[in-house]
């Protein structure tokens, strides 16, 4: 049995950040009831990712909101309110991800919810907090980024500020937030006390940084500096980073520079000392070793490099990653239903419990979906 069988988690929540906490709550075993609003319901629907539309939503609404149930509800109507309150005193989770003050003008905060379920785990997400000059603004991944610093550590020098290619501050805090509702779970089963948890967006971009920021402290407050080429982390010294070879590219982590010259038959390299020299010339360093790695292809400095034990890999996109054995072994992909019968083909939870991986053949709902199911369990 899934260790959150027999839990009850009610969901406000929409786009990302929240919907990400449910989803990890639904593949440990929690039902996952999605309060949506009628008509449209969570604006992830039509957030389209590409111009690829599964079913009539969007991609991305499928990947992260399988394993859940859909209920229409307008939270604004009186009628509506009521089915509300008696879900909220079923719940053993209830989560949101609205702006500060959402829920307390509908009256759903946590005080209020606490009245009718005094042990209720209530989880909100928001964007940067309840106080500060920006807690009105749009919590939004790419803005959250821009703010907190992180688009000067990827890319090169000379690029600019460069974002990264996943909505990685909705996936840290909506982590973050699961992590808490579990740790508050396991103190109400010992303890029989509910919780408030409360994660924001601008705390979980800061955290995500906790290398850089605690760097960036000690290091008398200089900001980083990204190296001119084949950057990949803007505190660690060559040989660190992607590097095109003569069909592809090669990836190199941690190394010895003098060993890499000797290794590669690049006789520059070897007149370079590991250390501060190895971070103070890294540009020098990098770009003589990326003009040798271009002479060859990758295979062929794999098989120099990974007989050695040096830390390096082969730079693969997802035709060519979900193609090798190493990705099929781990079983990562699963093909989820819908109620209506559409099955998609989408990742599995990454955990493993006893040996077990956690997977669910249950797919997204559709707008409404449970309604009639849930009010006949309520009312009969």
């Amino acid at each position: 049995m899934l260790p959150l069988a027999g839990y009850t988690v009610v969901d406000f929540s929409q786009f990302l950040s929240g919907p990400l906490a449910s989803l990890r709550l639904a593949d440990l075993g929690a039902r996952v009831i999605k309060i949506e609003k009628p008509g449209t319901g969570d604006i992830c629907r039509q957030l389209y990712t590409s111009n690829t539309v599964l079913n009539g939503s969007s991609t991305v609404f499928h990947a992260i909101n399988r394993n859940k149930e859909s209920i229409v509800l307008d939270l604004k109507d009186e009628a509506d309110a009521r089915v509300v309150w008696d879900l909220l005193a079923g719940a053993d989770v209830v989560l949101h991800n609205f702006r500060p003050g959402v829920m307390e003008r509908l009256g759903f905060d946590y005080a209020s919810v606490r009245e009718i379920n005094p042990t209720v785990i209530y989880g909100e997400i928001s964007g940067y907090g309840k106080e500060g000059p920006w807690v009105e603004r749009p919590g939004q991944d790419l803005l959250l980024q821009s703010l907190t610093g992180m688009t000067w550590l990827s890319g090169d020098a000379a690029q600019g500020p460069v974002a990264m290619g996943l909505s990685i501050v909705d996936m840290f805090a909506g982590s973050n937030l699961c992590s808490a509702i579990l740790a508050c779970l396991y103190r109400r089963a010992l303890q029989q006390v509910g919780a408030h948890v409360h994660v924001s967006m601008l705390d979980s971009a800061v955290d995500i940084q906790f290398e850089a920021v605690t760097t960036y402290f000690r290091d008398g407050q200089l900001l980083p500096q990204r190296s001119t080429i084949s950057n990949a982390h803007a505190y660690l010294a060559a040989p660190y980073g992607v590097y095109r070879t003569q069909d592809g590219f090669l990836a190199l982590a941690m190394g010895s520079i003098p060993v890499l010259g000797k290794l590669l038959g690049c006789a520059a390299l070897e007149t370079f000392a590991d250390g501060e020299q190895a971070f103070r010339e890294r540009d020098s360093i990098k770009t003589i070793l990326g003009a040798h790695l271009l002479t060859e292809p990758t295979a062929h400095w794999l098989e120099i490099l990974e007989v050695a034990d040096i830390w390096c890999a082969d730079v693969l996109d997802w035709r060519s990653l979900t193609a090798h054995d190493a990705f099929k072994v781990l079983d990562m992909l699963q093909e989820v239903s819908m109620g209506d019968g559409f099955g998609y083909e989408t990742t599995r939870c990454p955990i493993r419990i006893d040996g077990e991986r956690l997977v669910s053949a249950k797919g997204s709902p559709k707008l409404g979906e449970h309604n009639k199911k849930i009010m006949e369990e309520l009312y009969g």
